[in-house]
Formats: structure tokens, C-alpha cells, sequence
């Protein structure tokens, strides 16, 4: 009888063989750097499409999709800022018809939990790629250490909305591993996965664990929407930006996905990274104490 272990290193030499290119649409962000280093450890040659890529990639410059898809087998798709903008829908549909003539075998494409507008883009992938896998994830762990949470966190006063809201932070270096999967193995072919952290929690107890391991004290405040629209403005954020975050509060952060799956497990055979396993792996990397 075949040793299991031999029979998945031989299908990975035949996948690598066969497979020419791996893009990665937005390689240089939160999930798709991870993406990167796992699949070059692998052993997998792989292309990653930014402004500061060569050749140049830009969502917003049609003139510079074709030739990062040259030479191109399967495509790790991530849209910026979010597959909730008016636009998204459109770009998502021509860069999959592209993607399609360009001979691209696979597309698995990074979605948004609860995003009614991500979804449609989602079906525009399921009813053109050849083979597409769909990770559908919720709200970033490092979000607090990487995004628009972090500067809130370093000032030591975080204001909020939706407070109340039970949230099952996911970690990006679980959505990495299943989307090297999805991208190296046939068996995730036309699946839809929705990722989710173990467990529920609100704004205000994540900064409480942050703050009981870095040993800070750190205020959270829950405010209303509208307030926090008008914090917003007062920073003279972008408008654009202002109506997504506004977007995701309204419409995501509404308790519908106050719920968590165990797609993670069933993917990698083990549970997915709690919460205050990313706040000490965090917490001692010192970006949380940058005076240390």
C-alpha cells in the first residue's frame, strides 16, 4: 500500500510541473504577500501584479492588465479597495474575460463576508473561470496591526461604531494557506469557502486583549455612525473612502455574520488562529510599542 505522504509529493512535482505562472493581484497586500512566500517555499514561480510590479499592474489602467497575464497558469485575484465599490462589479468582469482569453486555468478570487456586491462579482468568476475557488473572509485580525486600526492603537484611543457587534476576526495567515491550496491542488475546485476566526468578539474586548499584552492602557469608544463619519471628515479622508468604511459599518457590520464556520479546519486539519494567538505573535513584534 502507498505510503498517503508519498502520493501528495508526487501530484505536487506533477502540479508544479505543469503549472507555468502564479499571478498575485495585489502581491504586496495583507494576504497576498503571505500568498507569495508560501507558494516560492513551495517551490512555484510566481509573478506579482502591483504599481511597483514590472510589468506595471493598475486597476485603475486597463493598458496595463494584458501583459501581466502573459505567460500566466492561475491567477490569486484580491481587488482594491473592496469588491464593495460601484466599480468593482465592471472590473471584475473584464479582468475574468481577459483572464479567460489569456488561456488562465484558475482564478481564486479574495471576497468580502456579507458583501451583497462582492457576491455578484463572485458569480461573475464561477460563471467564466474554467476553475475558480471563492475565499469568502470577514474582518481582518490585522487590521489591527496593518491597517486603518493601528494609528488608533499607537495613539491610545480607538472610537469606533457598531460596538455591540460580535465579530469573528479571521487571521490572513490562515486565509494564505487555503489560498495556496486552492491555488496548488485540484481538490478545491468550484468551492466556496467562508473563513472566520474561532470565535466572537467585540471591537472593545480585541483592544482589551491587546492592551493587557502589551501592558498598555488603551481606551476604546463606541460612537454612532454619524459621528464617526464626521471624525472622518474632519481628517479630510477621501470620499471614496469615507462612503466604504461607511459602507462596511452600515451594511457588514449589521450582526448578520455574528457567526462562526469551521471552514478552516476542514481545509487545513486544524483550528483556525484564535484571536489572542495573533495578539501575542503581535504584541512581540513591537508594533504596538514603538517607543520600546
Amino acid at each position: 500500500m502507498l505510503n498517503p505522504s508519498i502520493i501528495w509529493v508526487k501530484s505536487l512535482k506533477t502540479d508544479k510541473m505543469s503549472t507555468k505562472k502564479i499571478l498575485i493581484l495585489g502581491g504586496n497586500g495583507k494576504t497576498g504577500r503571505k500568498v507569495n512566500q508560501q507558494l516560492l517555499a513551495l517551490g512555484y514561480t510566481t509573478s506579482i501584479g502591483s504599481r511597483k510590479g514590472s510589468p506595471v499592474f493598475d486597476w485603475e489602467d486597463e493598458g496595463t492588465w494584458s501583459a501581466v497575464l502573459e505567460g500566466i497558469d492561475k491567477v490569486y485575484l484580491t481587488f482594491q479597495p473592496d469588491l464593495a465599490i460601484p466599480r468593482a462589479l465592471e472590473t471584475i468582469r473584464k479582468i475574468t474575460d481577459l483572464a479567460i482569453k489569456k488561456g488562465i486555468q484558475k482564478i481564486v478570487l479574495l471576497s468580502g463576508r456579507g458583501e451583497e456586491e462582492a457576491q455578484r462579482c463572485e458569480q461573475i468568476v464561477m460563471n467564466t473561470a474554467i476553475n475558480w475557488t471563492i475565499v469568502r473572509c470577514d474582518w481582518f485580525n490585522q487590521n489591527f496591526s496593518e491597517s486603518f486600526l493601528l494609528e488608533p492603537i499607537l495613539v491610545g484611543h480607538i472610537a469606533l461604531p457598531r460596538a455591540e457587534t460580535l465579530i469573528p476576526f479571521v487571521d490572513t495567515d490562515d486565509i494564505a494557506e487555503i489560498v495556496v491550496a486552492s491555488l496548488t491542488s485540484n481538490q478545491h475546485k468550484h468551492k466556496l469557502y467562508e473563513l472566520t476566526g474561532p470565535r466572537l468578539l467585540t471591537f472593545a474586548q480585541a483592544i482589551q486583549e491587546i492592551a493587557k499584552e502589551t501592558e498598555r492602557t488603551l481606551v476604546f469608544e463606541g460612537v454612532s455612525i454619524d459621528a464617526y463619519i464626521e471624525m472622518m471628515k474632519e481628517y479630510q479622508l477621501p470620499e471614496d473612502y469615507i462612503w466604504l468604511v461607511t459602507y462596511l459599518f452600515t451594511h457588514v457590520l449589521d450582526g448578520k455574520n455574528s457567526n462562526t464556520t469551521n471552514d478552516i479546519e476542514k481545509v487545513l486539519g486544524r483550528k483556525a488562529k484564535d484571536f489572542t494567538q495573533y495578539v501575542k505573535e503581535t504584541a512581540a513584534t513591537g508594533i504596538w510599542n514603538p517607543e520600546k
